[in-house]
């Protein structure tokens, strides 16, 4: 098994990142087979990574779950959306587990400045986008309004986190999650299809993504 798990961790790294730099030019792009199989190759092969590299199973199960995410939100329709959202919910939760479970994790870490303005802005950032998505998000409301209290809460369990080593990077990733997730909302709900930052949103929501899935699996291997 030893003799497998080594040249997988050295190959799964390599097309990760192939795969995210194949995806960024496609990103703007209308669905399509290769599309889908490079976004999801660009996280899954992370999660491959991680595995053979015989990293924590919750980072293998969050990475699956983002993968899986990834796949659905790069087909169309709201089928699609709902079930990506739903992927995504339940691999913060996972990341949530990951973060509290590490014997390094201490949550009064939060109230110690500067995090705790770090989490009242994360809060507050919060509150503005449920005002402001909410109302627009039509038949997805409830699907918006349950998804962003659990991005929140993996933000503030990576806060727990100590800020050296490693895990140092836990933090920066999680917030640039949250800003990826934050512009994929507005783009969806709050920017009409003729409008001019549509051009340059997917060039910001997946280069902070994909660079944040790659924090947290650097972090924890």
């Amino acid at each position: 098994m030893t003799e497998f798990l080594a040249p997988a961790a050295g190959i799964a790294m390599p097309l990760a990142v192939t795969c995210a730099l194949i995806y960024l030019p496609l990103a703007s792009r209308p669905p399509s087979t290769g599309r889908t199989v490079a976004k999801t190759g660009a996280v899954g092969l992370l999660a491959l990574a991680a595995w053979a590299a015989q990293g924590p199973a919750l980072l293998v199960l969050a990475l699956l779950l983002c993968s899986l995410g990834d796949a659905c939100l790069s087909r169309s329709g709201d089928r699609a959306f709902i079930t990506g959202a739903g992927a995504f919910a339940l691999g913060h939760l996972v990341l949530i587990a990951l973060f509290l479970g590490d014997p390094a994790a201490d949550p009064a870490r939060i109230l110690a400045p500067p995090r705790i303005w770090i989490a009242l802005g994360l809060g507050v950032l919060v509150l503005a986008v449920l005002r402001w998505i909410g109302p627009r998000a039509g038949a997805m409301r409830g699907v918006v309004s349950a998804y962003i209290p659990v991005i929140l809460a993996m933000g503030l369990a990576a806060l727990c986190l100590p800020g050296d080593g490693r895990l140092a990077l836990v933090v920066p990733a999680a917030l640039a999650f949250m800003l990826s997730d934050t512009v994929l909302a507005i783009e969806k709900f709050a920017l009409p299809p003729d409008h001019p930052a549509l051009r340059w949103t997917p060039g910001i929501i997946w280069p902070f993504y994909w660079g944040a899935m790659f924090g947290i699996w650097y972090a924890f291997i």
